[in-house]
This record gives structure tokens, C-alpha cells and sequence, in this order.
């Protein structure tokens, strides 16, 4: 399945308090549970978290899955972007 990473505009996000952030991740939960439950093909990975923006990383079929996922939990997906590859330290080895 292919992964994507999402930039959302979120302003102060990074202000935002451990309760915020739970509330944030349960709203997100439960459209992904609605969504697969309607046979999408979705999931979430995790989240970076910086002053006044998101970075998430998704799974999903298809990029229009982003899109209706951040239309219905009303979090922006303001750039989504297919990861092509993953490197790390790891990958210098030969």
C-alpha cells in the first residue's frame, strides 16, 4: 500500500497540550475506523508535530483517500505527497 506524507497547516499546533493532541488523535481514529469500515483501504502511521504545522504519515490506495480523510476529521492536508522510497544510516551499507 502505498505511503504518503501529509503537511497540514495547523497554526500553534505546536503550542497545543498533551489533551489537545489526544483529542486530535481520537477524531482522526474515528474517521479511519468509519472509513475502513466502508471498505478504505486507510491507515495512520504517525505524526511529527512543529509550531504551526503537522507532518503525518499515512497508508492508503489512493491519494483521494487523504483528501476525503481530511474533509471528514477537518484536519487540512494542505501538500500530500507519495513517498517514493525510504533511506536511513542502514541504507550507506553496502
Amino acid at each position: 500500500m502505498p505511503r504518503f506524507v501529509i503537511e497540514r497547516d495547523i497554526p500553534e499546533i505546536g503550542s497545543s497540550e498533551r489533551d489537545q493532541l489526544r483529542g486530535a488523535a481520537a477524531a482522526s481514529n474515528d474517521v479511519l475506523v468509519a472509513m475502513r469500515s466502508e471498505g478504505k483501504n486507510i491507515a495512520w502511521e504517525h505524526s511529527y508535530v512543529v509550531q504551526d504545522k503537522t507532518f503525518c504519515i499515512y497508508h492508503a490506495d489512493a491519494p483521494e483517500m487523504i483528501d476525503e480523510h481530511a474533509e471528514r476529521s477537518g484536519f487540512p492536508a494542505s501538500i500530500v505527497t507519495e513517498v517514493k522510497a525510504r533511506i536511513d544510516p542502514i541504507t550507506a551499507e553496502g
